[in-house]
């Protein structure tokens, strides 16, 4: 009797665990998302106008903001705008520093024609015979490759269940074992603490071990 209840009770946690978790997460981006709406003059917003608020309508206008905003910065005018912004920026010592990190930060990531946190790769980390799953970041290092005298690139190892925190290690290009999991199949089982573990159709691929194939010349 005491099995079969426990054996229930995981059953319903398995069931409702993610949907609690993903319906706190959404709740939180919809909240910061309502956060645009105080863009409106107060008058205009829905509070005033209809006496309640309406869901979704601080997703819809993050998207207009992020639109309008896009289109402005893609034309001479609002390049110019954005340039003596950084400009102005650049001269407030802290400042400068956090926004050109996180602007780095974001263009690396998304831009298509990198191919940072584009591999999912397998490096021995904290020591050997010790795997991490890490994201490749970059393979142009400058002082580090030249200092090393190695063919070194640059990884990124995520903790686990947060993945937007960890350490970035540098590690020799033949160290480095590149995966076939795709970022987001990798995201999942380091939140889920290794619990999901993405299907690999072993047959279908060549020799092992796999290799970092090498970059393309530029």
């Amino acid at each position: 009797m005491l099995k079969h209840f426990r054996r229930y009770i995981v059953a319903g946690i398995l069931v409702w665990l993610p949907i609690g978790v993903t319906v706190f997460l959404l709740r939180i981006l919809n909240g910061l998302m309502d956060r645009t709406l105080l863009l409106l003059p107060e008058q205009y917003r829905p509070e005033e106008l209809f006496g309640f608020s309406i869901p979704g309508l601080g997703f819809v206008m993050t998207v207009l903001v992020l639109l309008v905003t896009g289109v402005l910065a893609a034309n001479i005018v609002g390049r110019s705008m954005v340039r003596m912004g950084e400009s102005l920026l650049d001269r407030i010592p802290i400042v400068r520093s956090v926004y050109s990190a996180a602007k780095n930060f974001a263009e690396v990531v998304f831009s298509d024609s990198s191919t940072s946190f584009k591999r999912v790769l397998l490096v021995e980390y904290p020591r050997k015979r010790l795997y991490s799953l890490a994201f490749q970041t970059s393979s142009e290092l400058g002082e580090v490759q030249d200092r090393t005298g190695e063919d070194v690139i640059c990884a990124f190892v995520p903790t686990t269940p947060n993945p937007t925190s960890g350490f970035i290690i540098i590690v020799p290009r033949k160290d480095a074992v590149v995966l076939d999991m795709d970022v987001d199949e990798a995201l999942k089982m380091i939140i889920s603490l290794g619990v999901v573990v993405p299907t690999w159709h072993k047959d279908q691929l060549g020799e092992l071990p796999l290799v970092l194939p090498e970059e393309p010349e530029k």
